[in-house]
């Protein structure tokens, strides 16, 4: 059978493939379920395409049924395809030795994110099971903007990826969160510890090409003396982004 000729592809083939990659990514950590209405009111298709799209997207694996009726959420496919995509990144086939040593030097669970699309998305989690109240984040997970990771994403980000992330926030929430990114910025981590929530620090990690991950720690409570536990975070970043070839990219 002859190879087809790429020329031949048709511009609704190419409209079809664009409008699949624009429904995935209306999901995320605050969407998690769509209806069809929802995906026809975010895309400006009418209903009855928004649900044919939806629905030839159960068929492929891309998406899947909802928990509530008439919703979808993203499918085995993705899931597939997102940890195959993990996976491939040089930080996450090194960091593991890093992110043990880290969990056992602070006795806090380790995580870091690589950038998604749309946000920074867990790729391996360090668990430390040392006390009573264990602190996790499942793998795949994309981070919102409330995270210390993603303020620092954000820091170091271009102006289109930061509109994109700021989409749909208050004028307080924006103008509070554009504070939290330029203090990450300027410090060189990011320390978050909301009401009745688990305390995060996290730090970047550079390799030849700028930011390319985050390493964080979770703590169920305060923690009362940071300066230790952030010079182990540093120090894991530091070796990271070493390995990854950032100090020689700066010396050249």
């Amino acid at each position: 059978m002859a190879n087809s000729d790429p020329s031949d592809v048709s511009t609704s083939d190419i409209q079809a493939v664009a409008r699949v990659g624009q429904i995935c990514a209306l999901f995320g950590p605050r969407i998690p379920e769509l209806t069809a209405a929802d995906v026809a009111d975010r895309t400006g298709l009418n209903r009855t395409t928004a649900y044919r799209y939806c629905a030839s997207m159960v068929a492929a694996g891309i998406l899947e049924r909802g928990t509530r009726r008439g919703t979808f959420a993203l499918g085995p496919l993705m899931l597939d395809l997102g940890a195959l995509a993990l996976g491939r990144q040089r930080v996450v086939e090194i960091a593991r030795p890093y992110l043990q040593k880290l969990r056992a030097a602070v006795r806090m669970t380790a995580v870091l994110s690589v950038a998604g699309a749309h946000g920074p998305i867990v790729a391996l989690v360090e668990e430390d099971t040392s006390r009573v109240v264990v602190m996790t984040v499942l793998p795949g997970t994309k981070l919102d903007t409330t995270a210390a990771q993603t303020r620092l994403f954000l820091a170091h980000a271009d102006e289109a990826a930061t509109e994109d992330l700021l989409a749909g926030l208050s004028p307080v929430e924006r103008v509070r969160l554009e504070a939290d990114v330029r203090s990450a910025r300027e410090q060189g981590f990011s320390f978050v510890r909301p009401p009745g929530g688990p305390t995060a620090v996290a730090a970047p990690i550079f390799d030849a090409n700028g930011l390319c991950a985050t390493v964080a720690i979770l703590s169920a409570g305060d923690i009362p003396d940071l300066s230790p536990a952030l010079e182990h975070l540093l120090a894991a970043a530091g070796g990271l982004s070493d390995e990854l070839g950032a100090a020689r990219a700066a010396e050249v």
